[in-house]
């Protein structure tokens, strides 16, 4: 059985949450087309063996995307038959960073792809400002523009959830 998806969902939860194991359940749920966006670039072993993990835990019947930068390109490519999974917008920040793309810009054009995607999207984004300042510039710079996408994704999200040890609370919204 299906369930409907709101428009826009916003996952939010620290790291091994269970954050990712929720949001592709719901995807799971809600359509037999399931697209699943990778924004994880594979650099070292340890990135390969995460990835090949979570494949799978997914199991089949999913299309995967890889794209770690224009996810405005990758949404242009779903259609309203299809639920989608982001996973996740803290790895596709940390690619802007890292290939010093114009932050501003980026967030601006995913946020409008977001708004004008016709499939329902679930997207998984790490919580970064529970913790300490972090010591150096480029890590603080990090959290201060992770914290203001997970603001502005969740401004524009029909439900946001934050998972803690795989469960869902809801913080917007109502659980689909």
């Amino acid at each position: 059985m299906n369930i409907s998806l709101p428009k826009l969902t916003l996952v939010l939860g620290g790291a091994a949450a269970g954050k990712s194991t929720y949001a592709e359940a719901l995807v799971k749920k809600a359509s037999d087309s399931k697209i699943y966006i990778a924004t994880a670039r594979v650099l070292d072993a340890e990135i390969k063996a995460k990835v090949q993990k979570h494949k799978i835990a997914r199991g089949s019947g999913w299309t995967t995307i890889e794209e770690p930068l224009d996810l405005p390109a990758a949404l242009a490519t779903v259609s309203n038959r299809d639920a989608v999974l982001i996973d996740c917008a803290t790895m596709w920040l940390s690619n802007q960073m890292m290939a010093e793309e114009n932050l501003a810009d980026a967030q601006h054009l995913f946020l409008k792809a977001l708004v004008g995607c016709p499939a329902p999207v679930v997207i998984v984004s790490n919580e970064v400002g529970q913790g300490i300042v972090p010591a150096n510039a480029m890590a603080r710079q990090f959290r201060e523009a992770q914290g203001h996408l997970n603001a502005s994704i969740a401004e524009i999200a029909d439900t946001v959830l934050f998972v803690i040890a795989g469960l869902p609370q809801v913080l917007k919204g109502s659980l689909p």
